[in-house]
């Protein structure tokens, strides 16, 4: 018996959905009283926004993998051997 997971198509990206989840804590939070409460959602929001800004970060052209070219392997090869 195969059980099929349903797929949820999102309209938006990651780093836009997790941005509209930190402002939607933040203006909850200012809604509560100073207090655990408030704290707890600020918090839940800076989160957000760190994972946005990492997933931004992590999808840079600057971060691509490295590829080696066989001069580099060569010269790996040589130095280790010798």
């Amino acid at each position: 018996m195969v059980i099929k997971r349903s797929r949820l198509m999102h309209t938006e990206s990651l780093e836009e959905r997790l941005n509209i989840k930190a402002q939607r804590l933040l203006k909850e939070a200012w809604g509560h009283s100073t207090g655990v409460e408030r704290s707890r959602l600020i918090r839940k929001a800076r989160l957000a926004e760190t994972a946005s800004q990492l997933s931004d970060w992590l999808r840079s052209p600057g971060l691509r993998a490295l590829t080696l070219g066989v001069d580099t392997i060569s010269m790996r090869k040589a130095a280790q051997a010798g």
